[in-house]
């Protein structure tokens, strides 16, 4: 459906100007904006290679340590260039809603405890040893972990092993500050008390979907630790079935007291996309940010092929056509991602649809280059 635009005479035109210069608008000349026929994202889509992220946070490294009186957290987050306008900091946004980081901590460093509005969770991308406190509750940090710190949670992390060890975060941090409504405390010790046994709520749930009794009445979070070893199983065992067309195997992680999402206001999926795997095209409102966890192929967004390979991170853009696609033809993929699906339900805003031309593939128009590590050492 096409926009219905008027036309603007001169004396029109400079009866705008007036407006503005008084700080008013005029809705007939806006309207199109206010309400337009589909979402216009300010994020485009884009993708940041690993090696880039890491060689910035390995520079970052020896630059400054981590720790109270010095920085609080070590971590490089993405900025999507649809995004680089709104003041301050882009607000931290790799889509509309979502701030996505990597983090390091080397051996022996403590990052503080803080908390804050901004509702969180980590996905443990490599290195052991890392620990994290969230609200009296020691959580051990294994590759492939998922874990949350719900908002205004306390929370601090530490690596007691003899190697860095990296973590995605993902905060919607964006949203709050659209909203403004930041709230931040830092904790006046080094690390919080602890008023439980060191992984108490994974042991409490080590059965998997059964939950002990005294959760029959819904917690906010009833879980802080999903371990790999239990999401791989589940994606397994799906495996024995036909896949979904548009994601492969999917699950999501789950607050398995009340059966909703297991960090409120942010979404997280792992996706098992098998050898020689080509998704149909879709789009929907909610947005995603994607960490190639295991494995190498492409997805195609709004006609153009994004390759990608371990280690790295891509967004789907809210109402983005795209389609997953594993190359391989005997290596299977695992992609973890965080979308903001909870937001969107809660307003009923989220909508989705199918690609329907050629058999539910789009035609590859261009071929995303992304920044890399070599380009950036030859101009310097």
């Amino acid at each position: 459906m096409a926009e219905n635009r008027m036309e603007f005479t001169k004396d029109l035109e400079e009866f705008h100007e007036e407006l503005d210069s008084v700080n008013l608008g005029p809705l007939w000349a806006h309207i199109n904006y206010h309400n337009s026929i589909e979402p216009r994202a300010k994020a485009i889509p884009y993708l940041w290679k690993s090696e880039l992220i890491h060689n910035y946070l390995n520079r970052a490294e020896k630059l400054m340590q981590v720790g109270m009186g010095s920085a609080e957290r070590r971590a490089v987050y993405l900025v999507n260039p649809g995004m680089k306008h709104l003041k301050p900091v882009a607000w931290g946004g790799a889509t509309q809603t979502l701030y996505a980081a990597v983090q390091a901590v080397k051996p022996g460093e403590i990052a503080p405890p803080h908390r804050h509005t901004a509702t969180a969770l980590r996905f443990v991308m490599e290195g052991k040893g890392g620990y994290g406190r969230v609200d009296g509750e020691k959580l051990t940090f294994n590759p492939g972990d998922y874990l949350i710190t719900p908002s205004w949670s306390w929370h601090d992390h530490t690596n007691l092993g003899d190697e860095t060890v990296y973590w995605m975060d993902c905060l919607d941090t964006p949203f709050m500050m659209a909203m403004d409504v930041s709230f931040t405390e830092f904790h006046p010790d080094k690390q919080q008390p602890l008023l439980v046994p060191d992984d108490y709520s994974t042991i409490r749930y080590a059965g998997g979907m059964v939950r002990p009794i005294t959760d029959r009445q819904p917690k906010s979070v009833a879980l802080g630790r999903y371990k790999w070893e239990l999401s791989k199983n589940s994606l397994d065992g799906m495996s024995m079935f036909e896949p979904d067309p548009n994601d492969g195997y999917t699950i999501e992680y789950i607050n398995p007291s009340n059966g909703k999402d297991a960090n409120n206001r942010i979404g997280a999926r792992m996706t098992k996309i098998p050898p020689k795997f080509h998704g149909r095209a879709h789009r929907h409102v909610h947005s995603n940010v994607y960490h190639v966890y295991k494995g190498n192929g492409y997805t195609v967004m709004n006609g153009v092929r994004f390759d990608w390979s371990e280690g790295d991170f891509f967004v789907v853009p809210p109402w983005a056509w795209h389609e997953h696609v594993n190359t391989s033809e005997n290596e299977e993929v695992y992609l973890f991602s965080t979308n903001d699906l909870p937001i969107m339900e809660v307003f009923d805003f989220e909508r989705k649809e199918e690609y329907l031309l050629n058999d539910g593939h789009q035609e590859i128009t261009d071929v995303f280059k992304p920044i890399m590590v070599k380009k950036l050492v030859s101009e310097n």
